[in-house]
């Protein structure tokens, strides 16, 4: 992108990159207001730039769906001061023309579509409006994005779904739902890596673990990653859960870079 209109052109993305304050230790640095592969992408490569760069006193930083945040000590560096050197930072380049990460990987997770493992998939379907088992292939013919991790460890936010996807969260919120669910709204996808609350609609469950503090790397996804979910019985499913605590590999992986 050559130009500020090029820039603009880029559905939901701010001319300039926003910086805004997260509390009396953080920094958000906003690219854009809506989900958006190119602001995902300046993102996730602007987060690279600050571990780069080793900012004395930012002690963590996150990659969002839109942003990055930028946690840092006041006793070692003023806000001011901080400012200033993402400032420069961001003018280093076109952040939205950022390319898709390096080393990205597509996984291949296999799940298992409605019944106790999906209890929401007849719904689902009726909101999409097709039948539960076109709505389960559709699902899991779609190759999704990770755009973030985030919520908790290991959870990450996929998508787009096509617009039929665009459905509505529960009205409330479920005590809790089991470890691997795969649920759905507003055209994403969401995969739990422990049981935990939610008001999304759970679709499928999968026997992966995206994370497992006793495995190194204890997260295995990435942001810009791809994920592409293979349908499975119940009694595979079964198995493949039976292998995976017992330490084996039940996911593929390819190289995308």
């Amino acid at each position: 992108m050559d130009s500020q209109s090029d820039r603009a052109s880029i559905e939901g993305a701010y001319s300039e990159p926003v910086l805004r304050a997260a509390g009396d230790s953080a920094l958000l640095v906003e690219f854009g207001d809506r989900l958006d592969p190119a602001i995902n992408n300046a993102a996730i490569a602007f987060d690279a730039r600050l571990r780069e760069a080793a900012l004395t006193g930012v002690s963590e930083t996150a990659p969002t769906i839109r942003s990055v945040l930028v946690r840092y000590d006041p006793l070692e560096i003023a806000p001011a001061s901080l400012r200033a050197r993402l400032a420069d930072l961001l003018q280093e380049r076109d952040w939205l023309a950022a390319p898709a990460p390096a080393r990205r990987s597509l996984w291949r997770i296999p799940a298992c579509y409605g019944g106790e493992h999906g209890p929401d998939l007849d719904a689902i379907a009726d909101l999409v409006g097709c039948s539960p088992q076109e709505a389960a292939e559709r699902h899991a013919g779609a190759r999704q994005r990770v755009f973030m991790l985030g919520f908790a460890p290991g959870v990450a936010y996929l998508g787009l779904l096509p617009d039929a996807w665009n459905i509505p969260r529960l009205k409330e919120i479920r005590s809790e739902v089991a470890a691997g669910s795969l649920l759905v709204a507003v055209r994403q996808t969401v995969l739990f890596a422990a049981a935990m609350p939610t008001g999304w609609r759970t679709i499928a469950r999968t026997p992966f673990r995206s994370f497992d503090p006793h495995r190194e790397p204890p997260v295995l996804i990435a942001p810009g990653d791809e994920i592409a979910f293979e349908p499975v019985a119940s009694a595979e499913f079964a198995r493949l859960s039976d292998r995976a605590e017992a330490g084996g590999d039940i996911v593929a992986r390819e190289d995308l870079s």
